[in-house]
């Protein structure tokens, strides 16, 4: 299983649907919106614009986001070879593998056939994140000379199943690797980057070493001011609001919609906190928690339609406390700071959710923040410092202590939000 040997035939798979893009500006819009039973007589939608990063692209040469005319340099297929297989997506398979010759471990993406620009984009995207914090890295990219299928080359990560590792997360571990996440998230965003496809499947943790990487950039896209997307991506249970009722002049914000899912279900110990068994009742879902008449007027501030087939499924739904999620298995993480974080992410409106910086800066991470800034200066101060120390709530050495009731306690004088 040596060489070009071990690229799989993929042909059979179905071609994806390529995720274009076009303008907001609604002189240019092509497509007919639908009515449904709450309508804005056939007005368009209102553009919107990213409150951070906005024009990141724009400021940037041409070749950083055209993708198209990108040249990718191909690296030598025989320099690899597969091990075992880790898993497979809905674009590719992933497996472990070496490089010879001196056994390095890496991940093999080999890819499922889609249209070449889609391939170039996820090339084009990982390349212009390389060394950013906590991206996967991206290390080679190899093709078949005969089936000419692609595969892209990753750094391994010894990631632990999030369905066996969340369940055994402390209240400080959560905090510690949701900052982690925002600084991946925050980079690729400062970049003009949006991830588009956030979940617990594409974030590996080694928690050993208590390293986290974001993975899967194949539904990564860059973010144009004014630009209309496609709606199509993101997986069902972390989709934002804006793709359900299929408003295309979303941003970065989507992302941080679906850190907001991956948060409640981390706390609450509910995965997925969303559960809708289509589109459709995904957004029932949400309203049945952030409530019906707040979801009005989201959308009639952006002058959205929404589809007919609501008619008969929405109801009508009260915003529901996120106290109310609290039981006895999950209380010791549910603390007035972080559901206070998770009402600033889970908003309808996409402008009012927090962005990665503003999330970084949340008291919910002000644990985590210390401890951060502690061991640095203990670094400078101390080099050789006894790593065997006690930790507390599996957090390591400098985290503040809990209280009698389970919480952290405020830190530098400030009390927690609630």
């Amino acid at each position: 299983l040596v060489g070009r040997r071990w690229f799989i035939s993929l042909a059979d798979e179905p071609s994806q649907p390529d995720l274009h893009t076009r303008s907001c500006v609604p002189l240019f819009r092509s497509t007919q919106r639908r009515r449904g039973w709450y309508s804005t007589a056939g007005k368009m939608p209102i553009p919107s614009r990213a409150r951070v990063y906005a024009e990141v692209n724009q400021q940037k040469p041409r070749e950083y986001w055209d993708y198209e005319c990108h040249m990718i340099e191909w690296g030598n297929i025989d320099d690899y070879q597969l091990i075992r297989k880790l898993g497979r997506g809905k674009y590719s398979e992933v497996f472990e593998g070496v490089k010879a010759p001196m056994d390095q471990k890496c991940v093999i993406k080999i890819l499922k056939p889609v249209k070449k620009k889609k391939i170039k984009r996820e090339i084009k995207i990982l390349e212009n994140l390389r060394g950013g914090t906590n991206i996967i890295s991206l290390l080679d990219v190899v093709k078949d000379p005969i089936s000419r299928t692609p595969a892209l080359i990753f750094e391994y990560v010894n990631n632990t199943d999030f369905k066996q590792l969340y369940q055994t997360l402390t209240d400080y571990d959560i905090r510690y690797y949701l900052y982690e996440l925002l600084k991946a998230l925050d980079f690729c965003h400062s970049q003009g980057i949006m991830h588009r496809d956030v979940k617990p499947h594409n974030v590996m943790i080694d928690h050993e070493q208590r390293t986290l990487r974001l993975i899967d950039w194949g539904l990564a896209e860059f973010y144009h001011t004014r630009q209309e997307y496609n709606v199509r991506v993101a997986s069902r249970y972390f989709k934002g609001p804006e793709l359900l009722v299929d408003y295309q002049c979303y941003d970065y914000s989507l992302d941080m919609w679906s850190l907001g899912c991956m948060l409640a279900s981390m706390i609450f110990r509910k995965e997925p906190f969303f559960h809708g068994h289509d589109n459709y009742d995904q957004l029932v879902r949400i309203a049945k928690v952030l409530g019906t008449e707040e979801l009005f007027e989201y959308i009639d501030k952006y002058q959205i339609e929404l589809d007919p087939r609501f008619n008969d499924i929405l109801g009508r739904h009260s915003k529901k406390r996120w106290e109310r999620f609290v039981h006895s298995e999950n209380q010791h993480l549910v603390t007035p700071e972080a559901i206070d974080f998770l009402d600033k992410l889970l908003r309808y409106d996409h402008q009012e959710r927090l962005t990665a910086k503003e999330a970084m800066q949340h008291p919910y991470f002000y644990p985590v923040v210390e401890n951060e800034q502690r061991s640095k200066q203990e670094q400078l101060c101390q080099p050789a410092i006894n790593s065997s120390s006690s930790t507390v709530s599996g957090a390591p050495l400098g985290t503040p202590m809990l209280n009698a009731t389970g919480t952290m306690p405020a830190v530098s004088g400030q009390s927690a939000q609630s």
